[in-house]
């Protein structure tokens, strides 16, 4: 085949290159959610990208529209196995605690941060592959972990500068109140069966509280009007909800009740949460999440309470970037000049001196004049350029020039001095 016939290979839709001026602004902002978690003591899970198909099935819901349309699944042709790239995180991170019993002897709290996949029609903060943060409490039970989680994310928020953020909460109660509830809700859109779409239709028997969660606008008064779940909530699910609801309002954090904000998973049960934002155009959810305390024995495991939240990676960072423009982040502290086979031999070890005492360089590589490496030196958003030819060889020395600081002369330091004198202007500076 020649290069004439070969044809271009480009990214798949939906799934996209992070290029190195984009992933400096993603770095920050892992960095701080990391630190974010571990202040509140959570520690990270790490789960495999591919998982058995049925851990989805069975743990998502098979009347979810993850399972029935959107996910990456293709048989193994190894063993026959059906396995599915994860849309998300929650199912894993249980398999990944029952398998090795991590919740034995005490509660975990842990996260990951990493990519999942759903075959879904791209647009603004939607994407085939796209990041999470997920976290998740498991073993512990009561609304002051549901709280917590709120609280949370309400810090989270502050520390990067988040502002028109929107908290709505609602309670699926037990098991059995939803089956309660179901019967009343079907039995009522039963009456409104010749106005649903095809997917309503569809949903109606196998999962009705989907079908309150309708976009057209002609059945917004009959999701209005249909039977509430929380009119079916028992005496301890209303308790529990009534105990987050107090602690909300302990702790000054706004928020509204949303009795059709069901989530689009089947394991979740009593507190469910989302925050929601008008900054994203039509994928208004930042983060969403709830309280899953039966998904660990139904994937096997024994009896045990759970709760967590998801937040997605690309529609934070977009909330973030209106709130904090993006500003192009430097490659290195240093970039070391030079000219001539023996300055470039000693520009080498003196590139590695400077990296023993903590600093970031960059070693001009592939040769050129000492104004096109210049330029090459400004372009990179280094603080300090380092240059030798021969003069400086001959001196031992090095000549030090300034690159964002004006009025600054450019000065000559031994090479014995120069490392510790790089970073005593660098600190003095505030770039170190």
């Amino acid at each position: 085949m020649t290069n004439e016939n070969f044809q271009k290979v480009s990214a798949i839709r939906g799934m996209n290159d992070i290029l190195p001026a984009d992933s400096g602004q993603w770095e920050r902002l892992e960095s701080l959610v990391r630190e974010w978690l571990r202040s509140y003591g959570y520690r990270n899970l790490r789960t495999p990208v591919l998982e058995q198909t049925r851990l989805f099935t069975r743990g998502i819901g098979e009347v979810t529209d993850i399972v029935e349309k959107e996910m990456y699944s293709f048989t193994d042709s190894l063993n026959g196995d059906s396995l599915t790239m994860r849309p998300e995180f929650t199912a894993g991170m249980v398999r990944a605690t029952i398998e090795h019993n991590l919740i034995y002897d005490r509660p975990q709290r842990v996260f990951a941060i990493g990519p999942v996949f759903r075959h879904e029609r791209p647009q603004r903060g939607r994407y085939r592959q796209f990041h999470q943060i997920d976290v998740e409490a498991l073993g512990l039970a009561g609304p002051d972990i549901d709280v917590e989680l709120i609280l949370m994310l309400a810090r989270l928020w502050k520390i990067l500068g988040l502002a028109d953020i929107r908290l709505e909460i609602n309670s699926l109660g037990s098991a059995e109140e939803r089956l309660a509830h179901r019967q009343a809700l079907i039995a009522y859109l039963e009456g409104y069966k010749d106005q649903l779409d095809e997917d309503g239709k569809r949903r109606l028997y196998t999962n009705p509280l989907r079908v309150l969660d309708t976009k057209n606008p002609a059945l917004q008064e009959m999701a209005d009007n249909a039977p509430r779940l929380l009119d079916y909530l028992g005496e301890a699910s209303l308790a529990h909800f009534n105990g987050v609801r107090e602690r909300l309002d302990d702790a000054g954090i706004s928020y509204r009740v949303n009795p059709r904000l069901v989530r689009g998973l089947d394991y979740y049960n009593l507190t469910v949460f989302e925050w929601v934002t008008d900054r994203l155009g039509a994928q208004g959810t930042v983060c969403g999440g709830g309280r899953y305390d039966g998904l660990i024995s139904l994937l096997g495991g024994k009896p045990a309470p759970a709760v967590g939240f998801a937040i997605g990676m690309e529609r934070l960072l977009d909330l973030w970037s209106q709130a904090r423009p993006a500003q192009a982040q430097p490659e290195c502290d240093v970039y070391v000049v030079h000219q001539g086979e023996p300055a470039a031999r000693a520009a080498m070890r003196l590139a590695e001196a400077l990296r023993d005492e903590g600093l970031d360089v960059i070693l001009h590589c592939g040769g050129g004049s000492f104004k096109s490496q210049m330029k090459r030196a400004d372009g990179s958003g280094a603080e300090y350029a380092v240059i030798l030819g021969e003069d400086e060889m001959a001196e031992g020395a090095a000549s030090v020039k300034a690159l964002r600081a004006e009025g600054v002369p450019q000065r000559r330091v031994s090479m014995a001095e120069l490392p510790r004198f790089l970073v005593n202007e660098l600190v003095a500076s505030g770039s170190e």
